[in-house]
């Protein structure tokens, strides 16, 4: 089993929630960080079967990120040491309830998955179902999905669990925009993500149609210009890399940055004359903006045209939803853009108990 874990028992085993019809204290180790995160029903409510399957995109891999530590820090970060005093203080600890997921604008859901494994976290009895999958469209005013079962552990998961959906489904509704531009290249996202939400950014990205470029440092050698500066030159850089790869016997895709056409041409010269491990190209900032918002994208068709499918080709700088369509049909392979995850947008949803009034609410203010 890899370390990114979507067992729900590992989940429940590490931080150790009660169901709601069982009162047990927090293991000692954990109790300084997660007193109160525990919640007590007097009513089991049995599990359903999920009226649609949630898990449709498998996240990417990671070899050591593991993905129910993160949930985990997230219910400590909102509990504290003493867990929801206001539900505490308000809500009888039986008290039953149903709250459904309303979109409050169009786009694309992402995160069901993970909303998933959150609300098993803090309690296994509540049943979770969903009208959509992860990669589904919604519209503004929709309600796609509900959970049910002990009011108190819906309240203390609502906000961690919109936290991650939104997030994820802001970075989906973006990517798909930008994948359907980009066509017949493929759109892919950078290491420009949120620090500890690495594998979840990524996983947005995959469930909104476009593809993962490296997970880290770790999975790809790639010659940036940083490597190139102080390596001696490019043709340095990638001799070291395919020495490297060759006296540590490891295999893996190799990409070089290039800022100018003398830097592609050097790249070409130096796999016209070596066996190189070398498998891709990036093409920076050859996207040139022009003063009326358009862009000239004749230099980075020139460069695609000297590599003429050598390798593998990638597009990066001055990539927007306006400009990705136009970059797009120089031939590029990929189109690479850190916007997708550093600039984001969240997609504005809630989590209702009254669902009758949060929509008047919502169509009082144009938001339902």
């Amino acid at each position: 089993m890899s370390a990114v874990s979507l067992s729900s028992s590992l989940c429940r085993s590490s931080l150790n929630f009660p169901s709601c019809s069982v009162d047990r204290s927090p293991p000692t180790h954990l109790s300084f960080k997660r007193r109160g995160l525990a919640l007590v029903c007097a009513t089991q409510v049995e599990k359903t079967n999920l009226s649609v399957p949630s898990m449709t995109i498998e996240p990417p891999f990671h070899p050591t990120y593991d993905l129910k530590t993160v949930i985990e820090l997230a219910l400590v970060e909102d509990a504290g040491d003493r867990g929801d005093v206001t539900c505490k203080a308000t809500i009888p600890a039986d008290t039953q309830a149903e709250a459904h997921f309303i979109a409050k604008e169009d786009g694309v859901i992402a995160g069901i998955s993970l909303a998933e494994i959150v609300f098993d976290t803090i309690d296994p009895s509540l049943v979770v179902e969903w009208l959509v999958k992860d990669g589904d469209s919604v519209h503004k005013g929709n309600q796609f999905g509900k959970v049910s079962g002990c009011a108190n552990s819906i309240i203390v998961g609502e906000r961690v669990v919109l936290n991650f959906m939104q997030r994820m489904s802001g970075i989906a509704t973006l990517t798909k925009a930008m994948a359907t531009a980009a066509h017949p290249a493929l759109i892919l996202e950078t290491r420009k993500t949120a620090p500890g939400l690495r594998l979840v950014d990524k996983w947005a990205v995959l469930i909104g149609g476009g593809k993962n470029h490296r997970m880290g440092l770790f999975d790809m050698a790639m010659i940036k210009d940083n490597h190139i500066s102080v390596s001696g030159g490019i043709m340095s850089a990638i001799r070291s890399v395919d020495q490297f790869l060759v006296q540590n016997e490891l295999q893996m895709a190799v990409e070089v940055e290039t800022r100018t056409l003398k830097e592609v041409e050097d790249v070409i010269h130096y796999a016209s004359q070596n066996k190189t491990a070398l498998t891709r190209i990036m093409l920076d900032n050859m996207v040139i903006p022009l003063p009326d918002g358009d862009v000239d994208v004749s230099m980075l068709k020139e460069a695609v045209e000297l590599i003429n499918g050598r390798f593998e080709t990638e597009a990066s700088g001055n990539v927007t939803l306006d400009t990705v369509n136009k970059i797009g049909s120089t031939g590029v392979t990929y189109i690479s853009s850190g916007a997708l995850t550093h600039s984001v947008k969240a997609l504005d949803i809630s989590l209702k108990i009254d669902t009758e009034l949060a929509l008047q609410v919502g169509r009082r203010t144009n938001r339902a």
